[in-house]
């Protein structure tokens, strides 16, 4: 996670300091579907969207499908209460596809033989803050991770397959 980083950003053409601790967090737990947690998401807001840095357990080896869905609801087994993918300005699914993708695609994530997803990943289309593409809306967001990958182009969903993990994303305190 980032602590006390110092990042740059241009104020009237000259750099000025922000420290990174006043930037908006979020986080996120990763369950599986008997309910045990396998990791763990830090999100911070950036001028460019939202940074994603992911460590999950426990998954098999492949490409795997990685979203954010429209509640903020985990319930075992199947995350079903997840709802669809995240997408407030009606977006069509996938990024292949004419009037995409969702606010809550990303790109497939690879799982390595030891079972874990380490990734670092930006989202443009979503922000911690207020507004349009706001995860913190009435219902909240989760992270799912699918079984298959995302064909990127296959209403409404990618044909990604079961949903093996999911994580309620959290504002920090």
């Amino acid at each position: 996670m980032l602590r006390r980083a110092l990042i740059l950003t241009l104020t009237a053409g000259l750099a000025t300091p922000v420290l990174a601790q006043d930037m908006m967090t979020a986080r996120a737990s990763f369950i599986d579907s008997e309910g045990e947690e396998i990791g763990t998401a830090a999100l911070s807001e950036t001028p460019t969207g939202v940074l994603i840095n992911v460590e999950v357990t426990d998954l098999p080896a492949g490409e795997h499908g990685f979203h954010i869905h429209e509640t903020g609801s985990c319930e075992t087994p199947d995350f079903q209460s997840a709802g669809g993918h995240y997408a407030p300005r009606g977006n069509q699914h996938g990024f292949l596809v004419e009037g995409g993708p969702h606010a809550g695609d990303m790109p497939n994530q690879f799982v390595q033989d030891d079972g874990v997803l380490r990734s670092h990943i930006r989202n443009d289309r979503v922000t911690l803050g207020e507004g349009e593409g706001t995860l913190f809306d009435e219902d909240g967001s989760a992270f799912i991770i699918h079984a298959d990958a995302d064909d990127y182009s296959s209403q409404p969903s990618g044909n990604a397959g079961p949903r093996l993990a999911c994580a309620v994303i959290e504002r920090d305190s």
